[in-house]
């Protein structure tokens, strides 16, 4: 397969800039191993699920990883926090007129200070010499929010743009499928006999990184951080014997489980993840997938179409468009069965 047989077109007034008053408002596309599509709202998730099914959350939290600098130049700045690589240094994507220097003082917007110290794998590394990265990020930061959202960070966007199960700082990117649920569908889940277990990826800025070229197995995964503890080992387990479903909220809780079972029996796991899912690829942990859409031509697509199918998901993607919802990080969720019959394509 090629890169460009996950495009597909998308009305640019279908990208959501914004989210919806309520968490769980949201549509909800359900794709089944037939192929079928389902129009349902995110409220239904519940009666959607059997008692017994096993939801896995992803709690990490979103850092304000945005800041705004200058250059004793006055020369303008842009850093995105890639990673907290200690208390007082990270490694960030850096964008200028010319570029950054090691030995440069920047002056943060909002107060405070960085030093460039160097480059590592074509980020900038700084250091905070005055106060650790995470209080810096925290007084002067803002809301990374994804590229294909056209409008500045606002207040509203440090809470909408989190999970409200979010506890372990060190995303730049949410993972978005969190953000539909509100304590009323996790209440009604609970009621159903839903359980639960969390883990934790950092989510990186290389998840909106684009598929350069047309060989997909040229291209370099990004890096991130994960933690499978073996709570999560003895849920999916418990959920095994029982019968019941794994059900992965979001591609970050697929690709850190899938990652702890790459040898084929899952256990904790804790490290870096550069696993790339593609079409073929055959799931050992996960059964259901909760979703946001994704970009044309990207990663996350990809792991998508390994789980149901290339077919049925472009298919699924043109009946969300002609239906009108709402696409990307603020937009609407998809349910997806995974269909070991699609393993082999």
């Amino acid at each position: 397969m090629q890169t460009s047989d996950f495009d597909y077109d998308l009305p640019a007034e279908l990208i959501a800039q914004f989210p919806l008053p309520e968490r769980s408002a949201s549509r909800l596309l359900v794709l089944g191993r037939d192929g079928a599509c389902a129009d349902r709202h995110f409220r239904d998730l519940p009666g959607l699920l059997e008692p017994g099914d096993l939801l896995v959350f992803n709690e990490t939290r979103v850092i304000p990883a945005r800041l705004f600098a200058s250059k004793p130049t006055g020369g303008r700045v842009e850093l995105l926090v890639e990673r907290v690589t200690g208390e007082r240094t990270a490694l960030a994507h850096g964008r200028a007129s010319k570029p950054l220097r090691a030995g440069q003082e920047l002056a943060i917007e909002g107060g405070g200070r960085l030093l460039v110290i160097g480059h590592r794998d074509g980020l900038v590394q700084v250091e905070s010499p005055d106060e650790a990265v995470l209080a810096l990020l925290q007084r002067a930061g803002h809301t990374p929010l994804p590229p294909y959202i056209e409008r500045a960070d606002e207040a509203a966007d440090r809470e909408r743009y989190q999970s409200v199960f979010a506890r372990v700082p060190g995303a730049v990117a949410a993972p978005t499928a969190s953000l539909h649920f509100d304590e009323t569908v996790l209440a009604a889940l609970e009621a159903r006999g839903v359980e639960s277990v969390r883990l934790l990826l950092h989510v990186g800025a290389g998840t909106f990184q684009p598929v350069r070229g047309e060989d997909l197995s040229a291209h370099r995964m990004h890096q991130e951080w994960c933690e499978v503890g073996p709570e999560v080992v003895a849920a999916i387990e418990a959920t095994r014997k029982r019968g019941r479903r794994v059900v992965a909220v979001g591609t970050t809780v697929v690709r850190a489980l899938e990652s702890a079972g790459a040898d084929g029996t899952l256990k904790p796991h804790s490290g870096e993840t550069g696993l790339f899912i593609t079409p073929g690829y055959t799931f050992r942990t996960v059964d259901v997938l909760v979703t946001n859409f994704h970009l044309p031509r990207s990663t996350l697509l990809m792991l998508v179409s390994a789980a149901a199918g290339r077919e049925a998901v472009l298919a699924a993607y043109r009946h969300a468009v002609k239906a009108g919802y709402r696409f990307f990080s603020y937009g609407d969720a998809m349910l997806i069965e995974v269909n070991p019959a699609v393993a082999g394509e």
